[in-house]
């Protein structure tokens, strides 16, 4: 046998092991009692007991080699969940100092982006969901039309808090309860519509008068184990019970990188804008970015 065809086997062997732990891994995560699962999870991480939260650490580390506590402001953690929430250290992610961008609001993998176009937005290749499901707000969906958005997919083992893509302020926050599947790759290729289905919170950022920005929108999307969604202008957690959408009327006003909230897992971010924005050239899907690097910038 050639050296070629014993490639092309070796090859294929690989495609095929993977294509099987993806599909373990969609039904792990999919087919069992989510919401039961991360209630539990939500529970368990907040127990108070620091070796335990070591040992809980060490075995995370097992599947999530790129888990980085140096960058913490502490190592030492009373629960699973501090740990989840932890803060970093001054100067670990500054900001890009173009004051004409929007910086990225969180750590993620970069992931689907684009314009808007005939109100969808693409989810995984061969798939896309509707806007105005999306936001359960037609003035908002309208928008945004021919709008651009990026994805932003927070993996576990990244920081989990998320910040003001620009100066501004909010003004109300709406609530949309929903399922909790998980929003990795594999459930994107196979789910439709699952960003319409999740757990989420609709954010409008009214962008300061200085910096013309036009609409910018922020849709954080909860997921498996993602026991709560906190928001720093906001005195309770989002839950699991709700049933929205339910408008929460607030006034917040932020500077570019203040932060905004965090989540108690890792999970997702949608950013949308005008038309007058995109992607900033040196960044494709796939891609890992730091919150305060810059995401979109103005077209022409």
């Amino acid at each position: 046998m050639t050296s070629r065809c014993i490639r092309m086997r070796r090859s294929r062997s690989l495609l095929q092991r993977l294509q099987n732990q993806e599909q373990l891994n969609f039904w792990l995560t999919n087919r069992i009692p989510r919401n039961l699962l991360t209630r539990w999870m939500g529970r368990f991480s907040r127990i108070q007991s620091r070796r335990l939260t070591a040992v809980s650490i060490r075995i995370w580390r097992l599947f999530a080699d790129d888990l980085r506590l140096d960058e913490a402001e502490t190592q030492d953690f009373s629960s699973l969940q501090a740990c989840f929430t932890r803060r970093l250290r001054s100067g670990a992610r500054p900001l890009d100092p173009d004051p004409d961008c929007l910086i990225s609001p969180c750590d993620a993998v970069i992931g689907a982006h684009g314009t808007v176009e005939d109100g969808l937005l693409l989810q995984a290749k061969g798939m896309v969901y509707r806007l105005a499901e999306l936001l359960r707000d037609p003035e908002l969906a309208a928008a945004h039309r021919d709008g651009c958005y990026v994805t932003l997919r927070l993996k576990s083992s990244m920081y989990h808090r998320f910040h003001a893509p620009c100066d501004g302020r909010i003004e109300r926050l709406d609530y949309i309860g929903g399922e909790l599947f998980n929003v990795n790759p594999p459930a994107l290729a196979r789910i439709p519509g699952l960003f319409c289905r999740n757990e989420r919170a609709v954010l409008p950022l009214i962008a300061s008068a200085q910096t013309a920005l036009g609409p910018v929108t922020l849709v954080p999307v909860a997921a498996i184990l993602v026991a709560s969604m906190r928001f720093s202008f906001l005195d309770p957690a989002l839950d699991l019970r709700g049933s929205g959408p339910r408008r929460i009327e607030c006034m917040a006003t932020f500077r570019r990188g203040d932060e905004l909230g965090h989540f108690e897992h890792g999970s997702t971010l949608i950013l949308l804008t005008g038309p007058e924005f995109g992607l900033d050239e040196h960044l494709q899907a796939g891609d890992i970015i730091r919150m305060g690097q810059a995401l979109l910038r103005r077209i022409g």
